[in-house]
């Protein structure tokens, strides 16, 4: 009876204007259906395949370091007299960029070359006339060892012949010994037999006028032979005198080509500083001029103004090489280089390069550009790896406006995994999932898709 009397209440206020106005409120129910259609499409969308990828921060550089920026060098120490570039002025491979003079007294002279060519040239006559002399002394030490020989074989015929003279004389004076004994013996007989009468004064005369010749007869040869031996022994020493005499002189003229030669070798000496000198000083005056070392461009003029001077090795200015082969330097987690290889794939930002960028889908990303890893570097630096990203000729080239030095930002391409997969892995901090790059054939495609699910699944 109370719900007939509650529905003829409501029944009849149809007729009225506000009642029909009014309707029954659907939000919750609308609301509750776009939040389970958008959660749906969440948990379908985590099905989706997502890379993963290494982020890193670098800056753009050079693959080659003879490409990259560098500073010039004054060789020698100079006062700055003209500057022959301004900054950010190309220049070509032996450009002059500074002119010096020269700050040390031992140069100043205009004609310093010219002096040490005369010095040169007098050291050179020196060293002819000191060739000379040791010439001389050479020759004259053999003509001193060929007149030794010869004197020598001279004296030592002269003892031989005096040997032989000696017993010549020596005979001779035993035959007029012998003589003398048989002459005494008969003058003394003859002495006997005119005594007795037997002989006459004559004969007797005459045997002792033969006996005085006997007699002298002996004592010539007795003071030839003593004389003959005499000779002997002053042929000997006359020998030994004679080698002496000689081998000093031989000593002497030795020691003076000894003197002769040593001041040959020191001239010499002299000889090769001076031209060290000369050298040095032509290589020298080349570097008055500072030259760029290769074809680029000014960047900066590290000393200023005319006049300065500038010390040995001090840099002078710094040059950008023209048409450099760019790379770029991005710093990598020692976590994360295990999984990076040479030839992986690189997304790039540039900066100031307008870009939209979704990580895990570099094909719908704009603004990037592609890479290719061709350094790693085998030692950290600063708790992080470095590497070099080339660029990727399969992919469009790095836009011309980009400099070195620019900050770039990387994205190093890994493996296609499902979001889902990639949202737990983040969650629970693991690392991204390594796999090496092995080519594969469409026969082992099925045997690589179930190891990447084992994979997946370990973690």
């Amino acid at each position: 009876m109370a719900i007939d009397t509650k529905y003829h209440q409501i029944s009849s206020f149809q007729g009225f204007e506000t009642f029909r106005m009014i309707q029954e409120p659907r939000l919750a129910q609308s609301l509750s259906l776009w939040c389970g259609g958008i959660l749906l499409l969440i948990i379908l969308g985590t099905f989706l395949p997502w890379t993963q990828n290494i982020r890193s921060h670098g800056k753009l550089t050079t693959l080659n370091p003879a490409d990259r920026p560098q500073t010039v060098h004054s060789t020698i120490a100079g006062r700055i007299e003209k500057w022959h570039v301004q900054e950010g002025q190309s220049v070509k491979k032996g450009d002059t960029i500074i002119t010096l003079s020269e700050v040390k007294d031992k140069f100043f002279d205009p004609e310093f070359l010219v002096r040490i060519d005369e010095q040169i040239d007098a050291k050179e006559g020196t060293l002819k006339s000191t060739r000379q002399k040791a010439e001389a002394l050479q020759k004259q030490i053999a003509a001193l060892q060929s007149g030794l020989k010869f004197s020598l074989d001279k004296a030592r015929n002269k003892v031989k012949q005096t040997a032989l003279k000696v017993q010549s004389d020596s005979i001779d004076f035993v035959a007029a010994k012998t003589d003398f004994d048989i002459a005494k013996v008969q003058l003394e007989r003859q002495e006997k037999l005119y005594k007795q009468g037997l002989k006459s004064l004559t004969e007797y005369e005459t045997r002792r006028l033969k006996f005085q010749e006997v007699t002298a007869k002996l004592l010539s040869s007795e003071n030839k032979y003593y004389t003959t031996k005499n000779e002997l022994v002053n042929s000997r020493i006359e020998l030994n005198s004679l080698e002496a005499e000689y081998l000093d002189k031989i000593s002497k003229a030795e020691s003076d080509l000894s003197s002769t030669l040593g001041y040959l070798y020191d001239t010499e000496g002299e000889i090769s500083k001076m031209n060290n000198e000369y050298a040095n000083m032509q290589i020298r005056s080349s570097f008055y001029g500072i030259t760029a070392p290769q074809d680029g461009y000014v960047v900066k003029a590290l000393v200023s103004g005319i006049g300065e001077t500038v010390k040995e090795g001090q840099a002078v200015a710094s040059v950008m090489p023209a048409d450099p082969e760019l790379a770029v330097e991005l710093y990598v987690k020692p976590v994360d280089i295990p999984l990076l290889t040479k030839g992986r794939k690189v997304r790039l930002q540039f900066d100031g390069w307008p870009a939209l960028v979704f990580s895990g889908w570099p094909n719908t990303s704009f603004g990037t550009f592609g890479g290719k890893v061709a350094v790693i570097d085998n030692i950290d630096s600063q708790g992080k790896y470095r590497i070099l990203v080339v660029p990727d000729p399969e992919e469009d080239p790095w836009p011309k406006p980009v400099r070195v030095g620019s900050g770039v930002y990387g994205w190093a391409m890994l493996n296609d995994v499902p979001i889902w997969y990639e949202i737990w892995r983040q969650l629970n901090g693991f690392p991204a999932d390594y796999m090496a790059d092995v080519a594969v054939d469409a026969s082992t495609s099925k045997e690589g898709s179930a190891s990447k699910t084992e994979n997946n699944d370990s973690y």
